[in-house]
């Protein structure tokens, strides 16, 4: 199926227009900051951007770029709530004259469907995750997002494996579902912008100074694949491989447990039982990720299951980083095996192992055309602008359709 063409849009595009957003919460998470973004966009191009959801951290940023803020309970799945934040929106979108509502997730996009309808103003979907439907009732619950009068996928796989699959004829009009990758902030992930201190902040925490430095951002969770990342590393070093090279490795963790205390704990046990500490570090958070991406040699993505997009592959390359991911979901399409980095068979700690030594043994002048190549790709394919202008775009071509 061919897509709809999005020209770029104009200065002015949604000049006297109002844009509301609709999300759980504003979290820290990639469709949070996306929000944000598009939010950003939406004011750059002339028009009123609001964003309705539960509240989080990122409300104070929003605040700033000039947004503004409704809180309402879209978090929550209780029916009762759904059913009265519909009539909270059909409110809200008169009060503040909206003119296209944008919806991010399931839950709060039953209550932003019906609103939308009793409006009579466009609704706009986005998904931004793989949705399981495991049952016919869940299929249904889900297909609320497949309503859209357009329907942003974040990646092909997305597209193919998701939405065509589970609501081919309810997306048979080729009109309708568009692919808009998610974008990383090329302002901020600049490898040129980036002072030398910051750098050394993290070498100072991290260490790593004379290793081959590994680096796997992400949440502490058992799907997001820490455990075979360990694994690689034990096989690193019962391999002998970097010592060949002569060599050692630092493979560091960045991300919070965020409540999974059981699962974190069996990661350092493992580590422990499998004699690493020296070498593998589980680190919490780290706000200057940027910095963090270029003390690595190469930045590992490794889920088990299919992710949607996966916006740590693309910040990374962004910064000039090769990226060793697990071959399957959105990393085929931000992954180029063996021009941008490698693709691994999922779960599997010994393939993983062998794609980093391969790395590792690379001349510097292969090394540096490698990480040339991912800069370039970013700023092609993957920039946060190029995602805004084609969201804003599709803004655009709801409005006339609304004519």
């Amino acid at each position: 199926m061919a897509e709809i063409d999005l020209p770029t849009p104009g200065p002015d595009a949604l000049k006297t227009r109002t844009i509301l957003q609709v999300i759980p919460e504003l979290e820290t998470g990639g469709a949070e900051r996306t929000t944000l973004e598009v939010a950003e966009a939406i004011i750059k191009a002339g028009g009123r951007a609001l964003i309705a959801s539960q509240g989080g951290p990122l409300v104070e940023r929003l605040d700033a770029l000039g947004a503004k803020h409704i809180t309402l309970p879209m978090a929550s799945k209780n029916p009762f709530t759904m059913w009265d934040n519909k009539g909270r929106l059909v409110k809200l979108i008169k009060d503040e004259k909206v003119d296209i509502i944008h919806v991010r997730s399931r839950a709060p996009a039953w209550s932003a469907y019906g609103a939308a309808k009793a409006a009579n103003i466009p609704y706009i979907t986005t998904y931004h995750g793989i949705y399981r439907a495991n049952s016919p009732l869940k299929r249904v619950y889900n297909g609320v997002m497949a309503k859209g009068d357009f329907v942003i996928a974040n990646s092909s796989h997305t597209r193919e494996h998701v939405l065509l699959e589970h609501y081919p004829s309810r997306l048979k009009d080729d009109a309708r579902l568009v692919t808009i990758h998610r974008g990383a902030d090329l302002a901020r992930f600049d490898p040129e912008t980036l002072e030398q201190s910051r750098i050394d902040a993290v070498f100072q925490r991290f260490g790593g100074q004379d290793a081959f430095r590994l680096l796997m951002p992400g949440r502490l969770t058992s799907w997001k694949g820490q455990r075979f990342a360990i694994e690689a590393a034990r096989h690193l070093q019962m391999s002998g491989e970097m010592t060949r090279q002569g060599r050692t490795f630092r493979l560091v963790f960045v991300g919070g447990a965020q409540g999974r205390d059981a699962y974190e704990q069996a990661l350092r046990d493992l580590i422990a039982e499998y004699g690493l500490e020296d070498m593998v570090a589980i680190a919490g958070h780290l706000e200057d990720m940027p910095a963090g991406y270029r003390w690595a040699d190469v930045v590992l993505s490794m889920s088990e299951r299919p992710e949607a997009f996966g916006r740590i592959a693309i910040e990374a390359q962004a910064m000039g980083r090769m990226v060793v991911a697990t071959n399957h979901g959105g990393a085929r399409e931000t992954v180029l095996d063996g021009v941008t980095g490698a693709l691994v068979p999922p779960a599997d700690g010994v393939a993983a192992a062998n794609a980093i030594a391969a790395l590792a043994a690379l001349s510097p002048e292969e090394r540096a055309e490698r990480e040339a190549k991912a800069r370039q790709r970013a700023v092609n394919e993957f920039s946060t602008t190029r995602m805004t202008d084609r969201t804003i775009a599709v803004y655009e071509k709801a409005l006339e359709f609304q004519k």
